[in-house]
């Protein structure tokens, strides 16, 4: 089971790094690896093993956060229309994007960032990822809002990138032309 203990924080060097495909199909380790990260935002999310493991509620996960230069990334959550993700993913890519923008008032959040980042962090309002699941079927999927919000978060991860650095530094809280708030 992936507790806290496994999460690397900044500064840690996988979090900057630019990870690697993982070849298809992929190993028996590297599906039990995804399952083993869904099954921790799982966890996260249940009050009682939160509280007995001391897990940080999380809604997704990648691997560079476990100190493991592959792409994978697992999500699990609702967006705010209650449609349910719960997702492991093997090289998943951004195909297309819109010019909208949007974020989240509230800022965002990171398993790997134990401090409290103030800011906005524009995104973009709706993506097309391409990706390969944990059965290894090839998946194409439309996501708009919230759920796009947090599957950029993860593919960011597999990139080097971290939330922060596209907060404004001179103005956190200034709205991109373009962004609209996601509630």
């Amino acid at each position: 089971m992936i507790t806290m203990d496994e999460i690397v924080r900044e500064g840690h060097p996988s979090l900057r790094t630019k990870a690697d495909e993982v070849p298809t199909p992929p190993s028996d380790e590297e599906k039990q690896l995804l399952k083993d990260m869904l099954d921790f935002l799982k966890n996260s999310q249940d009050e009682e093993i939160a509280a007995k493991y001391k897990l940080r509620p999380g809604v997704g996960l990648a691997a560079p956060q476990l100190g493991i230069n592959k792409r994978m990334i697992a999500v699990h959550f609702e967006d705010l229309k209650g449609k349910q993700y719960s997702n492991g993913l093997f090289n998943p890519k951004i195909v297309s994007h819109s010019v909208e923008k949007a974020y989240l008032p509230s800022g965002e959040g990171c398993l790997s960032v134990d401090r409290n980042v103030e800011g906005y962090v524009p995104r973009y309002a709706r993506i097309t990822i391409k990706a390969t699941d944990i059965e290894g079927n090839e998946l194409k999927m439309r996501l708009r809002d919230y759920a796009a919000i947090v599957f950029q978060h993860e593919i960011d991860h597999l990139n080097g990138v971290m939330f922060y650095d596209y907060i404004n530094k001179d103005n956190p809280f200034q709205v991109e032309e373009n962004a609209k708030s996601i509630e």
